[in-house]
């Protein structure tokens, strides 16, 4: 089977978002990984459901399917990255979080996309493991009725220092929230180092809702151009043939920014001549 490739605009951030899709859609990508930010469809625009449906027609004739990422670093708050998450110590602040993924439910659900995806933050200083957990449930409940109200997927990203960070944290998560899919970035397979990458595809194929790729090293969490770290990027995209997987493959290269218009080429190609 083919696989279909997508590239994740956080590593195209220093492009207009129409401008990084066409440069997606020029490099032979099947989709995109859509991060929503400040300047990337702006969730919290006045004008966003226009901008969304204008943003579908512009996917629609470059013929790129779409998955909604949530993981811009100051959306929220242009003083605290990522802040506030769904286990921020403010209601107020865990509020806006719940606003906002289920506002790129919204948009998803507009564009088409396959899922959004999303993850739980970094516990702040002086919060507690069983409060955080109770946030956590609280939020997940409300953006799960969300997306089953507007018929999109939630998907689940285990992210290295959060709160829930390996597939095993994961694991203790769909017990009491069966509804959510699993986000499953195979870099931070290798930073938490508690499962091989392509073990975790095929152990976790029925609940995949969307995989990441990139580079990346043992232990250490940075994004790599594909050929500057440890992954074995053979191994990953044989599982993926190998359980069948059709939906996005998304390439996040989040430090790429600067050089994206080479990057953007040079991953599919690598990608592509593995997966010949």
């Amino acid at each position: 089977m083919s696989l279909r490739f997508a590239y994740n605009t956080n590593g195209a951030a220093n492009h207009r978002l129409d401008d990084a899709l066409r440069l997606i859609a020029d490099a032979g990508y099947d989709g995109v990984a859509l991060t929503l930010d400040h300047h990337h469809l702006d969730p919290f625009a006045p004008d966003w459901q226009r901008e969304a449906e204008r943003v579908g027609r512009l996917l629609n004739t470059l013929w790129l399917g779409s998955v909604i990422e949530t993981g811009a670093r100051y959306l929220l708050d242009p003083r605290q990255k990522h802040e506030p998450t769904l286990i921020a110590p403010d209601a107020d602040g865990r509020a806006r979080r719940v606003e906002f993924l289920c506002r790129a439910l919204d948009i998803a659900a507009l564009l088409g996309s396959e899922t959004m995806s999303f993850w739980a933050g970094v516990p702040q200083p002086g919060v507690g493991a069983a409060d955080a957990r109770a946030w956590l449930d609280d939020g997940l409940a409300r953006v799960l009725d969300h997306a089953e109200a507007v018929g999109v997927d939630a998907s689940f990203e285990p992210e290295p220092g959060m709160l829930i960070e390996t597939v095993g944290d994961y694991d203790g998560l769909i017990a009491r929230h069966p509804r959510l899919r699993l986000a499953l970035d195979t870099g931070h397979c290798l930073v938490t180092e508690d499962i091989e990458p392509a073990d975790a595809i095929r152990r976790y194929a029925p609940r995949i809702g969307t995989v990441a790729v990139e580079d990346m090293r043992r232990g250490d969490h940075t994004h790599l151009p594909f050929g500057q770290g440890d992954m074995d990027m053979p191994a990953v995209i044989g599982a993926l043939k190998e359980i069948g997987y059709s939906r996005l493959v998304c390439v996040e290269l989040s430090r790429e920014s600067p050089r994206a218009h080479l990057a953007i080429p040079e991953a599919i190609t690598f990608l592509k001549g593995i997966a010949a």
